[in-house]
């Protein structure tokens, strides 16, 4: 009888060829390639630059900001850059157990290494995470196409956003919330800096040659500085508040700011519904989203096939699926830049940058937007057109 070799017997050359494998991927043990911002593939598509003008972009960002382990801060940007050391690279403790990499390990699965607002979990998340290149917030103390002072920002990270996923960061130090908040404004500076290199192709002259000047004149006088005197003069630019008068009749106040909820100069009614559910308006996209809509319809409607290709692969790749924004439910009591009184104000006065909610501003007067505040904070406590004072109120009846 005939003896079969056993199916485990391996070969002199089969055991060569596995060994050489597991040669090689040991050999890749440990080592992590170096990261680096994705380019914003949908704003450069959308202006059409060719390959060669894409990598004169990313050869100009590179030098003026660095890597995301290497991050660099001209002079002037304002920025410190020791700080963006302490926010950049993997996650990490130095020789004497300080933290390193901390936007990696709090920010980049939503926010993204490039801080577009797409990080792994992005697409799961409603609403999306804030895509910080186009440099635009949306809860701050300044007016509204201001840039958010200093303070905001670490506002924002040590109370996190209610309603969202962003998250409070309250327990870490004081010098790491500082260290994220430079952090955030470095990614926010480079990314427009980016749009508006992009955006510099159409305005060349035929002697340009289709490239950029690569001058300190051009790079850092024209397009940067001026980007970073916005961050920088944000303070300058911060609502000033009138008081609410400390002997105000409350429950006037509030019938007023109901008068002008459903009113026609502030006509909050219009987007937040007659019962204030948020079901007024509902069909309408933040700044972020609706680039998107609108960049899909020039898609469509363009006869250049190589180009739509090409931008169909983008927009499936770089961009995710537009949603619509609701307006806020005011019966909720649930208000994602800050329920302060002050934080209410600053919402009505200057809308919501980035989003459709308006501004009062140069429809109500300043002391007037009080008692819409005073009316708003009632709301969730109002029971068919009358405030609750008779009763206890239910959790039921909050929504």
């Amino acid at each position: 009888m005939h003896r079969q070799d056993s199916p485990m017997k391996v070969s002199t050359n089969q055991a060569g060829i596995l060994l050489a494998l597991v040669v090689a991927v040991c050999a890749g043990c440990g080592t992590t390639p170096p990261a680096s911002f994705r380019a914003n593939l949908v704003e450069a598509t959308k202006q059409r630059l060719t390959p060669d003008q894409e990598r004169q972009v990313a050869t100009i960002l590179l030098a003026m900001f660095g890597t995301p382990d290497d991050p660099v801060a001209l002079p002037e940007t304002g920025l410190d850059e020791a700080k963006l050391k302490l926010c950049a690279g993997p996650v990490r403790s130095d020789i004497v157990g300080r933290k390193n990499g901390l936007y990696r390990e709090h920010c980049a699965h939503c926010h993204g290494i490039s801080g577009d607002g797409m990080g792994p979990t992005a697409a799961f998340l409603n609403p999306y995470p804030r895509d910080y290149r186009p440099g635009v917030f949306k809860f701050k103390s300044t007016e509204r196409a201001d840039k958010p002072t200093h303070g905001d920002l670490v506002r924002i990270l040590h109370n996190g956003i209610p309603g969202t996923s962003m998250p409070s960061f309250a327990l870490l130090s004081a010098v790491q919330v500082e260290a994220l908040v430079e952090y955030v404004k470095y990614l926010s500076i480079r990314g427009e800096t980016e749009l508006a290199l992009v955006r510099q192709y159409f305005e060349l002259d035929d002697d340009a040659q289709g490239k950029l000047p690569e001058t300190r004149e051009f790079l850092v006088d024209e397009v940067l500085t001026p980007i970073a005197e916005r961050w920088n003069g944000a303070a300058d630019a911060r609502i000033a508040v009138p008081e609410m008068p400390a002997d105000i009749d409350m429950m006037a106040s509030i019938a007023k700011g109901r008068e002008l909820f459903y009113g026609d100069k502030a006509n909050c009614v219009k987007c937040h519904g007659v019962t204030a559910l948020g079901d007024g308006q509902a069909n309408d996209y933040d700044d972020w989203n609706k680039a998107i809509v609108e960049w899909r319809k020039e898609v469509g409607g363009d006869k250049d096939s190589d180009w739509v290709s090409k931008a169909n692969r983008v927009l499936a790749g770089d961009a995710l699926r537009p949603r619509t924004i609701p307006p806020r439910n005011l019966r909720h009591g649930i208000y994602r830049g800050g329920r302060r009184p002050l934080d209410l104000y600053y919402r009505i006065h200057a809308g919501i940058n980035g989003a459709p909610m308006p501004a009062a501003k140069g429809t109500v007067d300043p002391q007037d937007i009080w008692h819409i505040v005073n009316y708003i904070r009632s709301l969730p406590y109002e029971f068919d057109g009358e405030l609750g004072v008779d009763r206890p109120m239910v959790a039921k009846d909050r929504f």
